[in-house]
Formats: C-alpha cells, structure tokens, sequence
C-alpha cells in the first residue's frame, strides 16, 4: 500500500520514509500529514488512516487516532512526580512477582530542571550566584533523586539546573524536527508536560503538552488518543508598524483566537506574512497556543526554518534532511498554496498595536494608550501608603515586580535586544527604576547574556535593577520570591491592588505573587518601561516615565528603539558559534551536579523523613486485574464552582503558605518557614501537594459565597466551614465519595497532573462542568476521576442545584463489558438529569475502568 517504506536521497546518503504524498489529498493539513506518517509507520488500524485521509475540513469529529510520540519532553517539577511514579511502578511491579527493569522508558524521555530557581535575591551583581546556591539548597534531595533516574533509567536524558528555559533549550538545542533512527527518518513528534511545549511548533515539529501522567503512559510505549482535530487557518500577511513588538503580535492573535473559539483544535499559520517571521517570532506566538486554547500553533517548514537550524549549531546534514524531507512528504510551506481549514482567519500584521494583557488572564488584551483607564476602571479608592524606610508613597496600581522572564519572549532577540536598548537610552537620560518595583531579568537562554555582553548593554540593565537572576520559568510560574519588605507592609495594612508586569504567558489570579492580585502581560521593553514609571496608573503613550537631571520630561517614545537599531545589533553581535558554545556542555551540571550521591539501585530506597520525595499511594494493593466499575452513590459536594477554574486554582503554584494545611503539615515536621519553598518544587510530596489541593488564596467556592480561599463546608459535620483538606479527609474517614461542580473551561492553564492527582487523593469520584480544557481531562481520567459533561444549556445553576444534595451517578456498568454510554443519570437530591459521559475514546474507557494510566500500563507490562 502507499506509505510503506521508500527510499529518499539526501545528498550523498539514503534514508527510508513513509510517504503519505499518495495517501494524503492535497488539502490536507500539514498538522495532519504529519499524524498520517505517524499512522502509517506504526502500523495503525485501516480505519484511523482512512480517518485522516478521509478528513474533510468540516465535518463533524468523531473518530480518533492513536499516535506515538518520537519522545518525551519534561520539566523538573512533572518530571520529579513522574519519576516517582515510574519508582513506584517498579516497586509494584517487585510487588506483583515481575520484572522491575521493565519499567523502562521505551522513547527518548529529556528532562529539564528549569522550575525551582526562585527569585529571592535581584537587583545585585551576585543575583545568580546567590539564587542558584539557595536552589541547591533548597532541592538537592530532588535532584539526587533525578541524577538517580538518569542512572538506572535507560534512554533517560537530564539537563541540569542552569542551562535556561525547557522550551527554549528545546527551540534551539533539543528538537530535531525530522528525527532518523535505524535508517529511517520521521517527523520529531514531541509531546511534552507543559503547556507551551508548543513552542517547537514555531520551528515546524508538532507538538503539544500533555499531563504528567499521559507522559508516564508514552514513556512506556503507550500510544496517546487524540480525536481527529478540527484545524484553522490563520492567515498572515503585511508587516508589524514601527512600535510594535512580536509580544503584541502574539496578545493580538490570543485574544482574536480565544474569541474564535480553538479549543481542542489545531491552529496552522500560513501566508505571506509567515514568510517575513524569523523563527524566533513564530516561536513566540507557538509558545501561547494554551493561552488560545488550542491543541498546537503550527507554522510549516521553510527556508527561514532552515537557516535557523543552521545558525542555531544544527549540522549541515541534518538541515539538509529536514528540507529534503519536508518537501517530499508535503510539509514545505506555500504561501501561495495553503491546505484547505475548517475556519479561515485572517490577520494583517500591520494592524498590530502596542498592547498588554490583563489584569487576570492572557487572552484580555489591552492598547497600550487604553491601560490607564482600564485599570482606573474598577474604580480604585485614592489609597496612597508611606513605605516607612525611604519615606515613598505608593498607591493602588503600583508596579511591586517588573520581570523579563519566561520562555515566551525571553527566546525572542528582537524584544530582548529592544529591552537591553530602551535601558540605555533610559540610563543615558539618568532615569531610574521605582524603588518600591523589584526587577528580575531571567532569560530562557544562556545565550541572551552573550549577545548582551557583546552589545554591551548588561551594564545599563543592571543600572535599572535588571541584574541576572536566573536561567529558569522563575517569576512566570510564581517562583518571582517575596516582595520588597516595605511594600509587602503596604499591601497587608492598606489592602494596596499593587501589580506585576512580566514578559510571560500566564497571568491567572495568584498565580504571579500571592500577595499581587493584578497582573499584566507586556513585551520585555515594556517590562522595563513600567519599572521606570513604577505604577499602572500612567499613560504610557502620552505622560513622561519621569524627568532626567535638567527638569525635562522623558516621555517613552524617546526611549523607544528603532527596527533598525534593534536589527542593527542582532545581525553584528548574535553570532552561530554563541549557541554551540552554550550547548557544548549542557548535559554537564558542573561540581555541585556532580556531587550530589546517587543510588546505585534497580528501585529507589526511599526516605520515610523526606519531605520532597514520597512514594503516593496510587498503586498500594494493587491487583493483577481491575476490579469492576460500579456506580457512585450518595456523594457529597467538595467544592462548587464557577467558570474558568485553572489548574493554578486547583493545584495552587508558587511560594507554600505557613498558615495553609501544606504549610503546617510542613512546619510540624521541623521544616523552618523560610526553607517551605514552593509548590513546584515540592510535587514529589504526595502529603504537600494533596494539602495543597484547592488552596489558593482566591479560589472561590459557590458553596461559600463571598469567601475567598481553599475552603468549604463538611456536611457531615452540619456544614461546618474548614479547609478543603480537613472536609475531604473526614469524607474519607467516614467512606463518603466526593464530586466537583464546575462551569466553563474546567482545568484551564497549565497542564498540571497535580490538578488531578491532588483530586484523586482527596477522594474526588467525578467533576460535573459545562466544559473541560482537553489536557486536564485527559488527566482526570489518569487519576480515575470521571469527567462528566452537563448537557447544553445546562449547568448547576441552570438546573437549581445548590450543591448541598447529596449526588448519585448510575449507568457506569456498561464500561465492565467495553461499551461506553453516551450519558449517564445523576441524581442530586430529588432531582433528576442526564450528563454526557467525556470518555471520548475506548482507550481512556480502558483507563478509567483499570483506575487510571498507571495500574493499566501496569498490568500490561505483566502481561
């Protein structure tokens, strides 16, 4: 049949591929071609390929694919969880009389540690040093346990601290785009555990993130269920106006594409306007496809592509490869030519303008000449606080953290470059930062310090306050550290709405800083120009920044840089040997790496007194087959909840609270307060992050109205308010099974195994929502957990229900004998209805009646 082997010559070599060019019509998307390869090589069902060849740019979505990642993508903080589940297997595995190396990953499986770096100390030369040796501190436990995964697990790749940001070492290092293995060469289908591992797709290798524990599954040569998608076309055409950034660029098209509507779609680029991108452009759009919604933004191979693999240290012959591949498999972008798209947008880049995003959520975008109103909108009381030391005052709206942080721009010399310029002209006009605004630079890439050096701009920057920090995600997954203490004071005696502005993709409430409750997304030379203005509350686009050593007004079109001045100093200073020099040694963590002790054992001995890595409970008595599906009877509400939950909501990021059920279960243990360290870096905790469940300070549970806060009632004990973790445990005690009551887009942001593993422990049996985002149900179901779905035009409030019934679930039985019913009936109290069952595949029917991925992989690897 067409798509077996054939032979391609590239140069003076051969290789085999599986060619798709007389399976695939015309008009199928690149996206898609793709998936069909994947098809075809691993010999998938007749059925799944006619579903891809077959597929027609609107009809309706029914059938799925089982696709096989090329390898694995992790960070520190779902690695070390994942890792100590794949631990776990194997101890299970001794447990069930099998053989505990087969436990093993069965594709390449790259681990990052980019997670933990914190941002306690900034604005001083020894930044760096000071915050990398907390680290260690903080995490040495950790990372012996990941220098022991990177020992006994084959095929197991670990890339120390300090190397930069997953996703950029990823951009510029790791990904491969076409992969050759044996002879034969396919595309590098690279499924990650977080969200923006989306942004390869810039680079033309698809990709998307997946939960932790999906990732478990592939490592394990599972393959990985995906619905045949919808895909959309963006069109791009013009060019960006003088003052406008890749970063406004990418707010623009969130916002245009969460209105669309691209959930659980794929997005492909195309046009003219692609052809002018730089790679580094296409990647920061990549990078925020979560914040779209969509599966993946893929941008097609190019020339553009190829002179980017080339000058990132990529060798002559592997460029060579991907061209040669890409144009015999349909993968070549034709602007002329695109493929034909169930939705067809259009954007015309010349319309961009400069914009921030905020103050809770990436997809609201704001002009910049509209910030100042729409953050006086809510209608702020005049609250000025005196910060006791320096005599200051500050407001509502004052900048407390200005950060140029995170994969999304920090990959990206052209806003990176115009940060490093706009800080010159800044400090050449004797301006400085706020005093009260702590300011943090921490690049993606270890790269970003060379052509600063070069350019020598480092010196400005660090006038500014913007000293090096770290290279790691740091202030954008909520690692941003304490405020300034005085301002801290401000916050907690004035109840002051003080903001953060950072060069990130994710902004959701508490997420940023705990004690920060508004939070805006802006391009790293508006990162810089707020912390010289220091609050919200100016017009950037028409008031002076401040005034220089004359008494004359410096207003930010001074300081803004040129296209050409910032073009002029990336083509003389960004160099190809600056990206070989910092990959030489990126597998190399030096001494304090390399120190660490390691177990030299098959399973891992682990430490009842830990505090960072615990052996879960998932897989204690595990049997060598399932026990049968039966209905839930008589649940409770955990907790009822509105639209829009994140995963940030459920499983909280950033700094541990003391005064939280984590926090105390902590110090009672003799960990000092000081040494709580974050969520984040505690996820091989089981005992941390089940504490942690449901805690952020601004959750809001309906069944509390008017609180904030991980809190609900225990209805066993007449509705008494307690913390989340206390009413569930009682449930458990007392062997009552809990659900969840949820709105819109349940489980939205990052794509957080704890928003699901945290659940599962507390004893949550299902969540009922209007909707849920694609990556945490698919988590859900890994845990066990049952995703239902009310019907349309339903909801809790639209059908009366408090969520103090008592919940019962029937029609599960069928699962026993691998039908999967659409629906099934719930009974809340007196009430009656149906809810769509989002067991949308036999696959994920399979997991959940083995309770979850791992007892399924389990079992199949005793098999």
């Amino acid at each position: 049949m067409s798509g077996s082997p054939e032979t391609l010559r590239v140069g003076s070599r051969e290789v085999r591929i599986h060619r798709v060019s007389g399976l695939a019509p015309a008009h199928l998307p690149y996206s898609l071609r793709i998936m069909l390869e994947n098809l075809l090589r691993h010999r998938a069902p007749a059925g799944q390929v006619r579903a891809l060849t077959g597929w027609q740019p609107r009809a309706e979505r029914t059938a799925a694919v089982d696709l096989h990642p090329a390898r694995v993508f992790l960070h520190d903080t779902n690695g070390v969880p994942a890792l100590a589940d794949l631990a776990a297997m194997r101890d299970a595995m001794v447990a069930l009389r099998g053989d505990p190396g087969r436990v093993n990953p069965a594709i390449p499986a790259e681990l990052v540690v980019d997670h933990s770096i914190i941002a306690d100390v900034f604005g001083r030369p020894d930044a760096l040093a000071r915050n990398a040796d907390l680290e260690y501190e903080r995490n040495a436990e950790r990372y012996r346990f990941l220098r022991w995964g990177q020992a006994s697990l084959r095929g197991f790749a670990v890339v120390p601290p300090g190397k930069g940001i997953m996703h950029q070492i990823n951009l510029e290092y790791l990904a491969r785009v076409v992969m050759c293995h044996d002879g034969t060469a396919y595309p590098d289908l690279c499924l990650g555990t977080d969200s923006h591992t989306t942004m390869v797709n810039g680079l033309g290798t698809l990709g998307w993130g997946i939960g932790g524990i999906e990732a478990e599954a592939a490592m394990l040569g599972q393959p990985v269920t995906i619905l045949v998608p919808d895909v959309v076309g963006v069109r791009l055409h013009g060019e960006l106006p003088v003052a406008a950034t890749a970063t406004d660029l990418v707010l623009t098209l969130t916002e245009r594409l969460r209105h669309h509507g691209v959930v659980g779609k794929i997005v492909e680029f195309h046009g003219p306007g692609v052809t002018a991108l730089p790679v580094t452009d296409r990647a920061t759009i990549s990078n925020m496809s979560p914040e779209f919604g969509s599966t993946a933004a893929l941008f097609p191979i190019d020339a553009e592509t190829i002179r980017y693999l080339r000058f990132t240290g990529r060798s002559a012959d592997h460029a060579d490869l991907v061209e040669s591949y890409a144009k015999a498999q349909g993968l070549w972008h034709d602007p002329g030519a695109p493929p034909s798209y169930t939705a067809d947008l259009d954007l015309d880049l010349a319309t961009v303008v400069p914009s921030i995003a905020g103050p809770r959520r990436p997809q609201d975008r704001i002009r910049l000449d509209a910030a100042k109103t729409a953050f006086r909108a809510p209608a702020h009381p005049l609250v000025q606080a005196r910060l006791a030391d320096s005599g200051q005052e500050i407001g509502h709206g004052a900048v407390a953290i200005a950060a140029i942080t995170s994969c999304t721009n920090t990959s990206n010399p052209s806003v990176m470059v115009a940060a490093g310029l706009l800080a010159k002209k800044a400090a050449e006009r004797g301006l400085r930062t706020k005093p009260w605004v702590k300011t943090t630079l921490s690049p993606g890439s270890r790269v970003v310090m060379d052509y600063y050096g070069a350019a020598g701009l480092t010196p400005y920057l660090e006038r500014l306050g913007f000293s090096l920090a770290g290279f790691g995600c740091m202030t954008c997954i909520g690692a941003s550290g304490p405020l300034i203490d005085e301002v801290s004071r401000a916050v907690a005696e004035h109840d002051l709405d003080v903001a953060a502005v950072l060069s990130g993709n994710r902004n959701f409430e508490g997420r940023i800083q705990p004690e920060v409750r508004s939070n805006y997304l802006a391009s790293p030379p508006l990162v810089v120009a707020y912390a010289i203005a220091g609050t919200m509350d100016l017009d950037l686009t028409t008031e002076p920044l401040g005034t220089d050593p004359t008494g004359e007004p410096v207003y930010l079109s001074d300081l803004w840089p040129t296209p050409d001045e910032v073009r002029d100093v990336i083509d003389k200073v960004i160099r190809p040997d600056m990206f070989t020099r910092a990959y030489a040694d990126v597998l190399d963590g030096g001494d304090r790496w390399r120190r660490l002790d390691v177990p030299g054992s098959a399973t891992y001995p682990w430490d009842p007194g830990s505090t960072y890595v615990r052996r879960a409970p998932y897989l204690d008595g595990m049997t060598a087959q399932p026990s049968p599906v039966s209905d839930i009877i008589d649940a409770r509400v955990l907790l009822k909840l509105g639209d829009f939950i994140t995963t940030d909501h459920i499983s909280p990021p950033g700094a541990i609270p003391p005064a939280g059920p984590a926090g105390r279960y902590l110090t009672d243990l003799g960990v000092p307060r000081r040494q709580l360290n974050t969520y984040a870096s505690r996820r091989g905790n089981h005992e941390v992050m089940m504490r942690g469940t449901f805690a952020n300070v601004r959750l809001r549970n309906q069944l509390l109205p008017g609180t904030e806060g991980g809190l609900t009632p225990n209805f066993l004990d007449g509705g008494t308010t307690t913390t989340v973790y206390e009413a569930a445990r009682a449930y458990q005690e007392a062997a009552t099974p809990v659900v969840v009551l949820a709105g819109e887009g349940y489980g939205a942001g990052s794509s957080r195994d704890w928003a699901a593993k945290g659940p599962a422990l507390l004893g949550v049996k299902a969540v009922i929502a209007k909707s849920f985002e694609r990556i945490h149900r698919s988590n859900l179901i890994g845990m066990g957990i049952l995703p239902l779905q009310f019907l349309p035009g339903q909801g809790a409030d639209e059908l009366g229900l408090t969520g103090r019934e008592q919940i019962t679930i029937t029609g599960l039985e069928p699962l026993n004998e691998s039908r999967r019913p659409r629906t099934l009936t719930v009974t809340a109290g007196d009430f009656t209805f149906r809810a769509g069952l989002r067991l949308d595949t036999d696959r994920e029917a399979d997991y959940y009646r083995h309770g979850g991925i791992m007892p399924y992989v389990l079992r199949s690897l005793l098999v």
